[in-house]
């Protein structure tokens, strides 16, 4: 396979991925209820401070989008999907079971994976990162260590010291 194909084929990934990232964070600053609806939905699930979050939530959606998109900063980039991921699997999706089609976490799981693996391979050649040859100083199982544990400590570390569900009725 050329190496054009991989470039492509990375581009294409980072692009889609990146962009769906980026308008969730851009729905809740600019659709529907907006910031303030979105830290109502926060609290009431148990994401205190809600407005707090909201901003944080969006803030991160946009960049990490943006930046996976771009293939700038990816490791980061993809560290903040994981981060996004594993609180909206847990807090929303996590007690509908697997599927998306029931509410569940799929969607939650392959949001996350998709960057930790592109974090691995690299954003190839058609990204900010091969410009200014970061790829070359942090690339590989490096990378996706960054990617997955920075992911991880953030989404686990949001949860535990921020998520308070609701008490049961």
């Amino acid at each position: 396979m050329s190496s054009s194909a991989v470039d492509a084929g990375l581009l294409l990934i980072r692009v889609c991925c990146g962009l769906t990232m980026a308008a969730h964070g851009h729905g809740k600053f600019f659709k529907g209820g907006k910031i303030a609806g979105t830290a109502g939905w926060f609290d009431s699930m148990g994401m205190r401070p809600g407005k707090v979050h909201a901003v944080l939530a969006a803030s991160t959606e946009v960049g990490a989008g943006l930046a996976l998109a771009c293939g700038l900063l990816t490791p980061l980039a993809a560290a903040g999907f994981v981060s996004l991921m594993i609180v909206a699997g847990y807090t929303v999706h996590r007690s509908n079971g697997f599927f998306i089609v029931k509410q569940g976490w799929e969607y939650n799981m392959v949001l996350a994976v998709i960057p930790v693996g592109i974090a691995l391979i690299g954003p190839g050649r058609w990204s900010i990162d091969h410009l200014l040859e970061l790829d070359s100083k942090i690339s590989g199982w490096t990378s996706g260590a960054i990617a997955a544990g920075v992911g991880i400590l953030g989404g686990v570390g949001t949860l535990l010291g921020f998520y308070r569900p609701p008490a049961a009725t």
